[in-house]
């Protein structure tokens, strides 16, 4: 609740004395955060770390919620596919292991989005570490790879980039425009200046984007401006998730509850209201948040008092539910499997991508 608090009134969600009070000693700490990370960049920056291998970032400049995970997984796999040797290198938010040590067993060894993307990618190597140029030199020696592909590289200043992707989410796309704990900005906006691509995502739920459009442009004109939506595939069976998908019209007229614990929870619940489906329980959970068995049994126990039959989930949450004998659950427990969407400038940006290994 405290959390819940303090995210409301730095994104001024919540008003009242307390709040403006709270909101100005906020302001104080990002300007001493956006000193801090100002005088970090510019000595990080003086002399980058080249690699010997192409390094493809994929990041954002605010808190979570822009696409970046299934940006990371789309280019990873189009690389793969034009024949090149891929590795992703991610930090593993939330972690145990200390090192890149893997195969995992558990989200909670790596990080739920690194096993996300394991499940989904099968063989490709995938190594967690703080420290991407040790994993890199991992990557490099253990599985001969010629590109990696940074997970929220945009912050990480040491290393030479060969194209920085940043994502942005059109619906928000800079929150208050101040910096943390004020607002949801990383760094400052005139760090976009570094990027080579940015990816507008969830367009369809952000209005008219042409004036995002032109003010990414005046901060970088070089940069390409790639707009995106998410597109449901299906809904996937949590006991089988690499199984046939059910189709979203299979559910229409019922009543589902959705269960979900990530930055920006409104619009996974407008994605299932968008398919025609009808939302009776919403469960919203903090970012990352680990599942326990006893909130499953309230959750269960909430739905069945409303005689809802089926629950939605992301694939993220998916793999943060805890371990139960779900068939025997008389409730259907399903993830929805999205893809992205290229609404302009497609060709372009893979021509980017492949430009990096042109002479």
């Amino acid at each position: 609740m405290i959390n819940d608090y303090l995210y409301s009134a730095a994104t001024d969600k919540e008003g009242g004395l307390m709040a403006g009070l709270l909101k100005i000693i906020l302001l104080v700490l990002s300007w001493i955060y956006g000193a801090v990370i100002r005088i970090l960049t510019f000595f990080y920056r003086l002399k980058p770390r080249r690699l010997p291998c192409k390094v493809v970032s994929i990041g954002n400049i605010t808190l979570g919620g822009t696409g970046k995970t299934p940006m990371v997984e789309l280019v990873a796999k189009y690389l793969k596919k034009q024949s090149h040797k891929v590795a992703i290198l991610s930090r593993g938010y939330k972690r145990k292991l200390s090192t890149y040590d893997l195969p995992a067993k558990s989200y909670e060894l790596i990080g739920d989005e690194p096993y996300m993307l394991k499940e989904k990618l099968g063989d490709m190597p995938l190594l967690v570490d703080a420290d991407r140029i040790r994993s890199a030199g991992v990557a490099m020696r253990d599985y001969g790879v010629d590109t990696v592909v940074l997970d929220d590289g945009f912050q990480q200043w040491r290393i030479k980039k060969d194209l920085e992707i940043v994502t942005i989410n059109a619906a928000n796309p800079f929150g208050n425009k101040h910096m943390l704990p004020r607002g949801i900005l990383r760094e400052p906006i005139s760090s976009l200046k570094r990027a080579d691509i940015f990816i507008l995502t969830k367009t369809d739920m952000a209005g008219d984007i042409q004036p995002l459009k032109t003010y990414l442009q005046r901060i970088n004109p070089q940069a390409l401006i790639v707009d995106t939506t998410y597109r449901p595939l299906g809904l996937c069976r949590i006991t089988d998730p690499r199984g046939e998908l059910t189709k979203p019209e299979a559910l229409k007229g019922e009543s589902v509850a959705i269960l979900c614990g990530i930055a920006d929870p409104d619009s996974f619940k407008a994605l299932i209201e968008n398919l025609g489906l009808k939302v009776g329980l919403f469960f919203k959970f903090a970012d990352h948040y680990c599942y326990t068995k006893e909130d499953l049994v309230k959750i269960i126990q909430e739905s069945n008092s409303k005689n809802i039959r089926t629950i939605i989930t992301t694939e993220k949450d998916m793999v943060r539910l805890p371990p139960m004998d779900y068939e025997a659950i008389p409730i259907n427990f399903l993830a929805l499997t999205i893809a992205i969407d290229f609404k302009d400038n497609e060709e372009e940006f893979r021509n980017r991508l492949l430009g990096l290994y042109r002479p």
